[in-house]
């Protein structure tokens, strides 16, 4: 395990977007790309990178209205993500395929994008997702509505007095964080307020619920069309084993998609799997990347 290994930043133009990609690494070492999920920004490897046993290029975007990269203050559209990960590995890997580890949303997008451009991808790592609740065509008025409403709101996000509030507050949520893991997440997660308050750095609008239903089919779809070998992982008492048990018709149905899989599980370890267990996550992660 690395002490405490440094990342560095720097600002790229993505589709005409003030892009923020975080490095850790020498440039030399083989590049793998990392992507963070909802309402969190690309620190949130930071643990999982020092559990890193052999040398790698961790690239790590920070998406569109995240962190630092440019707010768009209105609502965001899903597919944007995909575009803008075609362009950074244009940008980044041009010439080969690329490795992805992408959490929760970030775990989402690499699947679907896998399909969709299955020339870029050379192996992909989803972590703790396995897409999300079927949506019906009977939400579809309903949500349109919300959406119409939502749009001429003004959202915002809980503020907290300072980087300690912040950090108590991350631990209420997630019990398994400690202390210090919670103090660097308060720190490099979050962002200061002219008055000196601090909130989560991401755009309030990314909490503006999307106008039309989620089609599993077509998520599905894009699994089927993944070439590269496919690693899940799973918490033991996370999102994915929550929403579909192991040995449900739905979970089986969904992991079927993928042609070329294999699933490890990470015990002790909620959702945010990367900081509950980073030794586990980065030990399945190099035992999956160095197939090749």
């Amino acid at each position: 395990m690395k002490s405490n290994p440094e990342s560095r930043c720097e600002q790229l133009d993505v589709r005409g977007l003030r892009y923020n990609v975080r490095h850790w690494g020498a440039p030399d070492a083989p590049p793998v790309f990392f992507l963070h999920g909802w309402m969190d920004s690309s620190a949130t490897f930071q643990f999982v990178v020092a559990a890193l046993a052999k040398d790698w290029h961790v690239i790590a975007p920070d998406w569109r209205g995240y962190g630092a990269s440019e707010w768009l203050r209105r609502p965001y559209w899903f597919p944007d993500y995909y575009a803008d990960l075609d362009a950074l590995l244009a940008h980044y890997s041009p010439d080969r395929p690329a490795r992805l580890v992408g959490h929760s949303m970030g775990g989402n997008i690499a699947g679907v994008y896998s399909g969709a451009r299955p020339q870029r991808v050379s192996q992909v790592a989803i972590l703790d997702v396995l897409g999300l609740k079927d949506g019906s065509a009977d939400e579809a008025p309903k949500r349109l509505d919300q959406w119409l409403d939502a749009v001429l709101a003004d959202p915002q996000l809980r503020r907290y007095a300072d980087h300690d509030a912040l950090a108590r507050r991350l631990q209420q949520a997630n019990p398994r964080l400690t202390e210090e893991r919670a103090a660097f997440l308060a720190r490099n997660v979050g962002r200061v307020l002219p008055d000196g308050q601090v909130e989560m750095a991401c755009d309030p609008w990314h909490k503006t619920a999307a106008p039309a239903p989620y089609r599993l089919e077509d998520t599905m779809a894009c699994w089927r069309a993944i070439t590269a070998p496919v690693l899940l992982l799973v918490s033991d008492q996370g999102y994915v084993l929550d929403r579909f048990p192991a040995a449900s018709d739905e979970y089986r149905q969904r992991l079927a998609c993928f042609a070329d899989v294999r699933v490890a599980t990470v015990t002790g370890a909620g959702h945010n799997l990367q900081h509950d267990q980073p030794e586990q996550v980065a030990a399945a992660l190099e035992n999956f990347l160095l197939r090749e």
